[in-house]
């Protein structure tokens, strides 16, 4: 199935800059890569980074569906915009490429999520080490972008 509506257009209607962060909820291919019924959050994705599951989220999700949590594996490619031609396992974290703040891909998401998130005691990330991994490495920024076409010959 293919959206009459391309990625960039949803984002500008889905991404509102003043979001702290994001929960992209969209049903997922991924059950090949986790085959199982329920709920699954992907990694925290920010900036062009797949950081480590968020152990809030993790507790979260066990809280509200009374099971061990669930983690859908994504890759670089996934939090890369669809115009690039590249595979993506699914749109779930498209929106990631059009914002700075921290996202995350869920199947299904309860008000307890943006309860605790707003109330300061939900973390997506640790804004300690996403600041280490952007001094070690730099930004990945760039992903968030179509990117550039291949070179004649290259």
């Amino acid at each position: 199935m293919v959206s009459p509506i391309d990625q960039e257009t949803m984002n500008r209607h889905e991404v509102d800059p003043a979001m702290d962060a994001l929960l992209c909820v969209d049903t997922t291919r991924g059950n090949r890569i986790l085959n199982r019924r329920g709920l699954a959050i992907t990694p925290t994705v920010k900036e062009g980074y797949i950081l480590r599951v968020s152990e809030d989220l993790l507790d979260v999700l066990e809280a509200v569906t009374g099971r061990p949590p669930a983690v859908l594996a994504i890759t670089h490619q996934d939090i890369t915009p669809y115009a690039n031609g590249l595979f993506h396992l699914n749109s779930i974290l498209q929106p990631s490429t059009a914002t700075p703040a921290p996202a995350v891909g869920v199947a299904l998401t309860a008000e307890a999520v943006a309860t605790t998130f707003g109330a300061g005691e939900c973390r997506f990330y640790d804004q300690a080490e996403f600041a280490r991994l952007v001094a070690r490495y730099g930004s990945l920024a760039h992903l968030q972008t179509p990117g550039r076409e291949p070179e004649e010959g290259g």
